[in-house]
């Protein structure tokens, strides 16, 4: 991440996040305004304050790991306790002159919505600002019901978790694909394609009262995994291979359908129409059986007709084969499973997935197959990095 210096770097400055997605600025950026850089550095203040934890870091502290002047950090400071997001965590044995004030992050200050919305289930939980869930809700779901139901049904379900709640960023939807992801707008969803051109996020926006930010499934999960509070860049660790945060992982989500959402440098990768990670409809068998998008033969329709016959160590190998593709493809650093179809059988999977990309690796004369894990975050995964699409950007993370 880049950090701006300047001394008044902090004053007047909004949240980013807040009021919808703010793009972090690179330093020297050409043309950046002085109110970017604020809400960039604001950002980069308000996520060490969260990695702090409830010890809390100091302002000293501050200054030394961003590269802010003590000045500017002072004032981020100051508007952050002011709009009630830091506070006070004690004080802190100094080395030399008085004790350093330490300050923390107030985790109730704000709030988000994470809302999976799957082919036959409505998972909604709420986050507050560490990404930490304080309330869920699940109920079945008919996708193909039409969208006004629908709509309304996933409002009264965020509304239930929103009762007497008053700080709230926004929400966050997580459905299957294809969609784009910049304007909220549904292509034709594999399955449902009466839903093509349908403007979700301004529909729920419209009914809701608050920003809301649409992605697929399996992206909203990535970032889930990237940034996220227990696994990702939040916990200073990542999950590639580097062990720093930037390295390339490809979540692989097998439900009642089958997709990819891809991490790479650290960052989700959505493509240039926001539609990468199509990854259930690469077909494998020219003249296989007919697929719901139309196409013959994709891993989709192999993998879930042989769960369908208990065939699950067909599916897996099917589905490794398909991973050892996107493998080929982009060299990632590790494989992560997901979905409720691999829940039911992780080891199945792992070992399946995992053996056909041991065996390319041999091949290849590579000592060993990228790594093949089941994802943390459980049937939740998924609703809870739809939260993040909210509390990633307003922490400068997660933008790609």
């Amino acid at each position: 991440m880049a950090y701006v210096n300047s001394n008044d770097a902090g004053s007047g400055a909004g949240l980013p996040g807040v009021r919808g997605r703010s793009r972090g600025v690179e330093a020297g950026g050409a043309g950046a305004n002085l109110l970017a850089l604020r809400s960039h550095n604001a950002a980069l203040v308000l996520d060490l304050l969260r990695t702090a934890g409830p010890a809390g870091i100091s302002r000293l502290e501050l200054a030394e790991r961003t590269g802010l002047t003590p000045q500017a950090v002072s004032k981020i400071t100051a508007r952050l306790r002011a709009d009630g997001f830091a506070t006070e965590a004690g004080r802190r044995a100094s080395t030399g002159g008085k004790p350093r004030t330490v300050l923390r992050l107030v985790p109730d200050a704000g709030h988000a919505v994470g809302l999976h919305l799957d082919r036959d289930e409505l998972t909604a939980v709420l986050c507050d600002l560490t990404g930490a869930v304080v309330g869920e809700r699940k109920t079945p779901l008919d996708l193909g019901g039409g969208a006004d139901a629908v709509v309304e049904d996933a409002a009264g379900e965020v509304e239930a978790l929103l009762a007497g709640v008053a700080s709230v960023l926004g929400v966050g939807v997580a459905l299957p694909g294809p969609l784009d992801h910049t304007r909220g707008v549904l292509h034709r969803v594999t399955g449902f394609p009466e839903w093509d051109g349908f403007p979700l996020r301004d529909a729920l926006a419209r009914r809701l009262g608050v920003p809301v930010v649409v992605d697929k499934d399996t992206n909203a999960a990535a970032l889930g995994l990237a940034v996220g509070p227990a696994t990702g860049l939040a916990a200073g660790g990542g999950l590639g291979a580097t062990g720093n945060g930037s390295g390339s992982f490809a979540y692989l989500h097998l439900g009642t359908g089958l997709g990819a959402g891809l991490v790479i440098g650290g960052a989700v990768h959505r493509g240039a129409r926001t539609g990468a990670g199509e990854f259930g409809h690469q077909v494998i068998q020219l003249d296989g059986p007919l697929c719901g998008c139309g196409d013959r033969g994709c891993v989709e329709v192999l993998c879930l007709a042989a769960v369908a016959r208990g065939a699950v160590d067909e599916a897996a190998r099917v589905l490794g084969v398909a991973a050892a593709n996107l493998v080929g493809l982009l060299d990632i650093d590790v494989v992560l499973l997901g979905g409720r179809t691999v829940a039911a059988h992780q080891e199945d999977f792992v070992r399946g997935v995992g053996a056909v990309l041991d065996e390319r690796a041999r091949r290849e004369g590579v000592a060993a197959g990228v790594p093949v894990r089941v994802a943390p975050g459980g049937e939740r995964g998924v609703a809870e990095g739809a939260a993040q699409l909210l509390l990633g950007p307003l922490f400068g993370r997660g933008e790609g």
